[in-house]
């Protein structure tokens, strides 16, 4: 899935924001000045014992806490994916990339409330060199994510 292409199929408001590559959300932010509270990182989290995955969206400026996580996710065992298990589950990006849309991957996708303070968000899409700028409450109307406090300051 082109995230781009997803968001205009789905007739959402985004901008494109091209930039240097990058391969963290905190070198993001730095890179597109912005504040880190406003970058959404993804974290792909796997449930213990089985191939089923969650897709974590938090702030860059934050860390998950696991048995947070996993309470949000639904009172699961979690740990996190290994970067082989993000290229296998999503083939279209480029390694280490993941966009914040688990739904697209057949994943529950889970986001910290702290990203819920800012009216925007940007985030990394397929590639590292683009992000992508959207309403957070449009963000939430077309993947509708389990909202909850999962993280912890670095």
């Amino acid at each position: 899935m082109k995230v781009t292409d997803y968001l205009s199929k789905q007739n959402v408001a985004y901008e494109l924001v091209p930039h240097t590559e990058t391969h963290d959300a905190q070198r993001l932010a730095a890179t597109i000045h912005v504040p880190g509270r406003e970058v959404a990182k993804t974290v792909l989290l796997k449930k213990s014992g089985g191939n089923a995955y969650v897709v974590a969206v938090l702030p860059a400026n934050k860390a998950v806490d696991i048995e947070q996580a996993s309470r949000v996710a639904g009172d699961c065992v979690l740990e996190m994916a290994s970067e082989a298990e993000i290229a296998q589950q999503c083939p279209d990006c480029e390694l280490g990339a993941l966009p914040p849309f688990g739904s697209q991957y057949r994943m529950k996708t889970i986001v910290d409330e702290n990203l819920s303070k800012d009216e925007e968000i940007v985030f990394e899409g397929n590639t590292h060199h683009e992000a992508i700028r959207m309403k957070f409450d449009e963000f939430c109307n077309i993947e509708q994510p389990t909202i909850g406090r999962f993280t912890v300051d670095w």
